[in-house]
């Protein structure tokens, strides 16, 4: 009986116990963690989830769960989102499945016998509240009446401190909360940050909504820093606290300057997970709403659960970091008390300042609303353009700390003062033994072989290079008192310094004067260095490297030659050149050579950083010969060797110095009469530039089309049909088809690079827009006797035509002729691009030059109508209307009479051969035209952006 009872038992035991149904269920998947296979299903499509969830009842488990439907939601989302009750939901609908099937999302089927660990502790995250996570005892110091001396000499890029008084004055202290933004912004748009790259918005009143009902470990967070455009009534609510009025990007304007204020609105479990502030800029943060925890290390110091992994090509850093709520639920707990963060529960009114360099972590305890900016001044100035100097380790250092450096390439120097040691000490932070967030300490990491100006830029930096050339020399000419220390962050950032010895050694070469101290900054937003001294313009040809720069500089001499040959106008409206030649170091001193362009210099000739190849006629780097140089590198990446580490060899040339300003400058200033004049005035100059004639094709480039291209296009379009094509293409059109083809065959994978704001939509499209003959754009006929012609020709092309290559003078509007303006000082108004009401305004400004021909090249006419329109008109009908009838030119010839026209053909239009070319445009002009036109990012197809941005060019076409 007692067998009996036992086996009873354990047969009841059995039976309640249900059986694991990982091992049947997953199969051969069991090997893996769920961890694992959840990450695998985040890079599936929704149907293929959807699939995947129908296999098993586990895999039903794991294709059901609320974050995996989020992540696949935010990973195609764009533009304007309304939450509908659960993730899954919200991708259904979408994706436009019928409401009857979103339906059964509200069924979801539970199944026994699976146990998940990694599951659960999520689900915990998602469904915890945080009400005991409130520090009040951290190490930040709490103040009052804070001076700004005291401020600059206690606290600024030295350690964290929460003022407790800054706001109370602000009108959004009562306004900023949840229940009076949603009555007066309810229907206003704020940009959402987590979790996608590309652009997502809410509506503040369906935010809330969802703020309301979610429970997601890392919920979505308004961190919008366009909320003062959406929403300017935000930006009367709050003013800068004194302690930090001083933000060196004000010489900026707003358009230019980076992204430096957000609005900040999140529900309890959101945050920002450990991070830097970008470009080492400092910040402050006021709350005026909720609870925040915050936590933060001092620089260098890694916190626990953050991976970085070091950019072998920059140094750079990439981070891959936990949640905020992951962070403190399962590694805060495991930090012995000398390891952990400084810390404190910031409240309403509150204002904590985060110095630069400093590691921190945000989590929200509740709903909260708070706004925040980063700034530069004259105490982080060094320590921002340190991080945008070119080099391998420095910008590691500076976060990682010590992690970031080779250990016998670290030599530990005790003396160095480093400026956060005390305060740390008496806080219990331990240091990184030999490190210090010191300017003097952390510049010794700077590559000294590297140039800003021709170095590899990293994706990281938050400004551009060009941008942060503007904004130096905008310094530089705007606080005059400050430029010792801009000469400082210059030397880091542009290595000034040696840019500058070598302007003295050209300037002494021709028996100029050295520049004046007014003088000694590099000027302008290109790559190349330019300098103006007294009535003179040195550029130094650098971009690219030193083969790219010889070819650059040897078309454009080419250039200037056959200009004067020719007697073209358009002499009359390009600077003359003064001199050219080649600078180079050799045995610790700079040496100067002339060079006219018409021969191969012993010190070019002698190098092993530029080709021979192409080197044939008069001009030896000339236009032809920098052709083939551009076909060769179409989608090459930069050579490391060549274009990032100084070769030592510089060629320059020397221009006279134009009066007046570059129209950049003068945007805003302009009337709607100049800008007409402006237009009118490209016209006739890029009429003249594209009737002048070209140079001969040499004989060695005749053979080597004959002889070698050919072949290699058959390797480059992997199609001996398009090989037989390019046989009936004329010679001075096979460089540039050429370029187009090798062009085409990369670019899905550009425009994917180049990313948003590019509708992938379209990406996935461009394959049935753009031609598979791109011969076609030639127009290509036959005549009377069927032999093959392109009906019109190949012609000089600037490339360039933008807002800094145009000089445009100042003169008195009562005696003012485009012919002979009376040159005065530049003026600057406050009037827009399309403001025609001009009374108030004393003086006129009319276009005289066209600057910058080192990216001539030899191609269709309509690549000059592409930079301009974009960059220039800012997509205006109106000016490219009056451009087009002061041009007078056709830009494109119908085929011959006797051959029939086929109704509907894309060709014919002018409209498609720009959209085509834009496409495949080197640049990323498409990146600009959907941020022109915000519209064609819902676009259903190129036509669509192709009649919006170049359907007036068929207008002209019709009237030629």
């Amino acid at each position: 009986m007692e067998e009996e009872s036992e086996l009873s038992i354990t047969t009841t035991t059995s039976a309640m116990v249900p059986k694991d149904r990982r091992y049947e269920a997953l199969g051969e998947l069991r090997i893996m963690p769920d961890e694992i296979i959840c990450s695998i299903l985040e890079y599936l499509s929704p149907n293929d989830v959807a699939r995947i969830s129908c296999v098993s009842s586990v895999l039903y488990i794991l294709c059901n769960e609320e974050p995996l439907w989020m992540t696949l939601c935010l990973k195609e989302a764009r533009g304007q989102l309304e939450y509908k009750d659960s993730w899954k939901k919200t991708t259904l609908r979408r994706q436009g499945v019928a409401d009857k099937y979103v339906e059964y999302c509200r069924k979801p089927l539970h199944f026994d016998g699976f146990n998940s660990f990694y599951l659960y502790r999520r689900w915990y995250r998602n469904n915890t509240t945080l009400a005991a996570y409130s520090f009040d005892q951290g190490y930040i110091e709490r103040k009052k009446n804070l001076s700004l001396e005291e401020f600059q000499n206690e606290y600024d890029v030295k350690k964290p401190v929460l003022l407790t008084e800054l706001a109370e004055t602000w009108p959004a202290r009562s306004s900023w909360t949840m229940n009076e933004l949603v009555k007066t912004y309810g229907d206003t748009a704020f940009k959402i940050s987590q979790r996608s790259s590309k652009k997502v918005t809410m509506k503040f009143k369906d935010y809330v909504s969802y703020m309301n009902v979610q429970h997601d470990e890392d919920p979505l967070y308004i961190f919008d820093d366009k909320f003062g455009e959406v929403a300017p009534g935000l930006l009367k609510d709050y003013s800068v606290p004194h302690l930090f009025q001083e933000d060196l990007f004000d010489v900026l304007d707003g358009d230019q300057r980076p992204p430096y204020r957000w609005l900040i609105i999140g529900p309890e479990r959101s945050g920002a997970s450990w991070h830097v502030d970008p470009g080492l800029t400092s910040a402050w943060n006021t709350l005026l709403c909720g609870r925040k925890r915050w936590a933060l290390y001092p620089p260098g110091r890694v916190p626990l659960g953050v991976t970085v992994h070091e950019n072998e090509d920059d140094g750079d850093i990439n981070i891959e970091t936990p949640t905020s709520l992951q962070w403190w639920v399962d590694f805060y707990p495991l930090l012995a008390d000398h390891d952990k963060p400084i810390e404190c529960t910031q409240l309403p009114g509150e204002t904590i300042f985060v110095p630069s360099g400093w590691w921190h972590c945000v989590l929200n305890l509740e709903a909260t609303v708070a706004v925040t900016q980063n700034f530069v001044n004259s105490k982080n100035l060094e320590y921002v353009c340190l991080d945008m100097a070119p080099g391998r380790r420095h910008r590691g250092l500076c976060r990682a700390g010590l992690l970031a450096v080779d250990e016998d390439s670290f030599v530990d120097d005790e003396n160095e003062n480093d400026a956060t040691n005390g305060d740390l000490k008496s806080q219990n932070i331990p240091e990184d033994k030999g490190f210090s967030y010191d300017i003097s300490f952390l510049s010794k990491f700077l590559d000294e072989e590297r140039d800003h100006y021709n170095t590899f830029w990293s994706p990281s930096n938050f400004l551009g290079q060009r941008e942060l050339r503007q904004w130096l020399h905008k310094l530089w000419s705007a606080k005059p008192e400050m430029r010792e220390l801009i000469w400082k962050g210059a030397c880091l950032a542009l290595n000034v310094e040696k840019w500058s010895a070598r302007m003295a050694e050209i300037c002494a070469f021709h028996n100029y004067p050295s520049p004046s101290d007014d003088e000694r900054f590099p000027v302008g937003t290109g790559s190349n260095p330019v300098y103006l001294t007294a009535d003179r313009v040195i550029k130094v040809c650098i971009e690219g490297g030193l083969e790219s720069s010889i070819y650059g500089l040897g078309t454009e001499l080419e250039f200037y030659d056959l200009l004067h040959k020719a007697g073209s106008p358009l002499k009359d409206h390009i600077p003359d050149v003064l001199a050219c030649g080649i600078l180079y170091l050799k045995n610790g001193s700079y040496k100067t050579v002339s060079w006219d362009g018409k021969d191969v210099p012993d010190i070019i000739a002698t190098s092993k950083l530029v080709s021979g190849e192409n080197v044939a006629g008069d001009f030896p780097f000339g236009v032809w010969s920098k052709s083939k140089f551009d076909y060769k590198n179409v989608g090459e990446p930069t050579n490391e060797s060549i274009s990032a580490v100084a070769c030592s060899i510089w060629p320059y040339i020397i221009t006279t110095r134009c009066k007046g300003n570059i129209y950049a400058h003068l945007r805003d200033s302009l009337s709607w009469d100049d800008n007409l004049n402006l237009a009118s005035f490209l016209g006739e100059q890029l009429q003249n530039l594209h009737l002048l004639p070209l140079p001969p094709l040499h004989s060695s480039t005749d053979s080597y089309n004959k002889q070698r291209m050919e072949a290699k296009l058959h390797q480059s379009n992997g199609d001996a049909e398009a090989g037989a094509e390019m046989c009936s293409v004329p010679e001075e059109w096979k460089l540039f088809l050429k370029t187009l083809v090798k062009r085409k065959k990369a670019i899905s994978s550009t425009l994917t690079e180049w990313g948003d704001p590019v509708p992938s939509s379209l990406v996935q499209k461009l394959e049935e827009y753009i031609p598979d003959d791109l011969s076609k754009l030639l127009v290509l006929s036959k005549d009377k006797n069927g032999l093959s012609k392109a009906l019109k020709s190949p012609v000089w092309v600037h490339s360039d035509v933008m807002d800094d290559n145009v000089h445009m003078l100042p003169c008195d509007p009562n005696d003012c002729s485009r012919q002979n303006p009376e040159a005065t000082s530049p003026i600057v108004n406050d009037l827009s691009l399309t403001n025609g009401n001009s009374g108030s305004r004393k003086r006129k400004w009319l276009p005289s030059h066209i600057l910058d021909f080192s990216d001539l090249s030899v191609g269709d006419p309509i690549l000059d109508v592409i930079p301009m329109h974009i960059d220039i008109f800012r997509g205006n009908s109106e000016l490219l209307r009056r451009f087009l009838e002061s041009y007078r030119s056709p830009l494109l010839r119908r085929k011959l009479s006797h051959e029939p026209e086929e109704s509907g053909d894309k060709f014919g239009r002018l409209s498609y051969h720009a959209m085509c070319y834009t496409i495949l445009h080197k640049e990323n002009i498409l990146g600009a035209i959907f941020a022109l036109w915000k519209e064609l990012r819902t676009a259903e197809s190129w036509e669509e952006v192709e009649e919006t941005v170049w359907g007036d060019l068929n207008k002209y076409e019709d009237s030629v």
